[in-house]
């Protein structure tokens, strides 16, 4: 059992999602990072898919009941563990009655807590998932709430330690073409890819707002709603593009003029206000 002393400024419990559902408006939700999620639970032998704690921007003390192996990986923080300074990208075995205090993270925004036999809390359609649009999943969570632990398995812990990634300056996501791109102007397209963009304070786990050139449209009037992806990066009228992250909604009315790739997606997950990231065309050299 894990009791959240202090959640930080949102935490959540997240898995991998609940894919095959978007056709009746469900999002897949789930980890915005799954790469941080997924590493966290290799390096204390859970399956990739088993659910953990995700963290935004840090500031969270987490006490467990019994002992456990624990990892803590994504954005880098600094961590206390009964008071001592403890290692991100390492499998901790942290004592019953033991406190984690998660410091803030000195780059990105999210950080991934996994514990070996997974967070058990109630799954809702296949997923233990918070989805911050729809409000499926278990909620927030909140000083006092006491997480379940599974049973761990047979799978070994067979790393020590492992490098954690970079975090640029200025990332550079890549891009592949959208659905919509022929509903920009060639300058529209040059200054997508030519010229970076800020991260705004008004995104969140359904996406990143950015502010810079406006991308005007080489075509009037509006598209019928179509399905997005995640990654999707579409453009309202005002010409300011969005990516949408894991709490997407399932379909979408504005133009869609590129598609992260799935590695570029895990970096703008980690995108903070203030930020200033840029373009390019997916391939070699862009993240």
């Amino acid at each position: 059992m894990i009791e959240v002393v202090v959640p930080g400024p949102y935490a959540t419990v997240q898995d991998l999602g609940r894919p095959g559902y978007a056709h009746l408006g469900v999002p897949r939700s789930g980890a915005a990072d799954e790469r941080a999620l997924t590493l966290a639970n290799r390096l204390v032998g859970n399956p990739e898919g088993h659910a953990g704690v995700e963290l935004t921007f840090g500031g969270a003390r987490l006490r467990f009941a019994g002992p456990a192996w624990i990892a803590v990986t994504g954005a880098p923080c600094p961590l206390r563990l009964a008071g001592r300074a403890a290692a991100m990208y390492a499998p901790i075995w942290a004592p019953a009655g033991a406190e984690l205090a998660i410091g803030a993270p000195a780059a990105g925004l999210r950080t991934y807590l996994a514990v070996r036999g997974g967070v058990e809390v109630e799954a809702v359609l296949g997923s233990r998932s918070h989805d911050s649009l729809s409000g499926l999943g278990p909620p927030p969570l909140r000083p006092g709430d006491r997480l379940p632990v599974g049973a761990a398995g047979d799978r070994p812990i067979t790393v020590d330690a492992v490098p954690g990634p970079a975090f640029p300056a200025e990332p550079v996501l890549g891009v592949l073409p959208g659905p919509r791109e022929d509903w920009f102007t060639e300058a529209a397209l040059r200054a997508f890819y030519g010229t970076p963009y800020d991260v705004t304070p008004d995104g969140n786990r359904v996406g990143v707002r950015l502010s810079g050139a406006a991308l005007h449209r080489a075509r009037e009037g509006e598209i019928p709603s179509e399905g997005m992806v995640t990654g999707a990066v579409q453009v309202p009228p005002d010409g300011r593009p969005i990516v949408f992250l894991a709490d997407h909604p399932p379909t979408g009315g504005y133009p869609v003029i590129g598609v992260l790739t799935s590695r570029a997606v895990a970096v703008a997950a980690q995108l903070r206000p203030g930020d200033q990231v840029r373009f390019r065309p997916g391939g070699p050299g862009a993240q």
